[in-house]
């Protein structure tokens, strides 16, 4: 536990001091390929250190961060005789030396020259890569500091001879390695492949499903629209017109015109004389008399 919480907190450090040096070359050159790069030391000496402190420190060397990590890592999992698991921690920091600390800053800011005259990172960059590689050689140095923020009380010493000697012959054997086979090291111009390379082709088979299925079944179903959907609708829509003005309004309007016409009959009737409306109700009471007698038979 104590191995791996403190090599997490060293490596978060040094990979973003890596980070930082790899995007200050890209920043300052507009170069992304090491086969595009090469000869920037002479432009970008502190670049160049800060960023060698973070291969260093990545790379397990003595005196940086990684060492008294890594290596408290790689001790425990010897002490549980998980042999496998030491071997292939012990092989993944040769790697990385030999990926990040040799090939990578050879090719970047060493090797042939490739006539960029690039100049240092703003002070801004060069303050926090400076700030990160403080950081990794202090805590390389003091190890101290970085055990007492650790969970559980730490028994281990990462400065013995044995350790220092045999972290040093795996590291220069990577290193004569690397001379070795510089040659076939050099990098190619290529494309690699990155997990972006899914959803890039993921677009294009999107795009492509956009505009060919999907095109052409909305251009069918718009043309069945056009053709016979719209002229079923407009017919049906001027049908039920006809038949809201021909039968629907014409029977309320003919309810209407009828009432009106029967009122203006009935007004007709309505003289407006004192004398007519006392004969019609004579007339009425003579009316009703006779209805009576004739009903009562007598």
């Amino acid at each position: 536990m104590n191995g791996s919480a403190s090599h997490a907190f060293a490596h978060i450090i040094y990979k973003g001091l890596l980070f930082m040096g790899a995007g200050a070359v890209i920043h300052m050159t507009g170069k992304r390929l090491l086969t595009d790069m090469g000869g920037l030391y002479r432009t970008m000496p502190w670049t160049v250190v800060l960023y060698m402190v973070g291969a260093f420190a990545i790379s397990a060397f003595p005196l940086f961060s990684g060492f008294v990590s890594k290596s408290m890592v790689v001790a425990a999992a010897g002490e549980d005789h998980l042999a496998a698991v030491a071997l292939l921690l012990t092989l993944a920091s040769s790697g990385t030396f030999l990926h990040t600390g040799l090939k990578l800053p050879y090719y970047m800011f060493f090797g042939r020259d490739s006539g960029i005259e690039a100049k240092e990172p703003p002070a801004n960059m060069l303050t926090a890569m400076g700030i990160a590689a403080v950081l990794c050689i202090a805590i390389g140095v003091f190890p101290g500091m970085l055990y007492s923020l650790l969970p559980y009380p730490v028994h281990f010493e990462p400065y013995t001879a044995a350790h220092v000697t045999g972290s040093l012959g795996i590291l220069m054997f990577t290193a004569l390695g690397f001379v070795l086979l510089l040659r076939q090291l050099d990098p190619e111009r290529t494309i690699s492949l990155d997990t972006d390379w899914f959803y890039r082709k993921g677009a294009r088979l999107f795009m492509w499903f956009a505009e060919k299925p999907v095109a052409l079944w909305e251009g069918a179903v718009s043309r069945l629209a056009d053709t016979a959907v719209l002229p079923f609708l407009h017919g049906s829509a001027r049908l039920g017109m006809k038949t809201d003005m021909n039968v629907v309004d014409a029977c309320v309007n003919g309810v209407a015109r009828t009432a009106l016409a029967w009122g203006a009959s009935l007004r007709r009737l309505q003289t407006g004389v004192v004398t007519h409306y006392a004969m019609a109700m004579v007339g009425g009471v003579v009316a009703g008399i006779a209805v009576y007698f004739v009903v009562s038979g007598g």
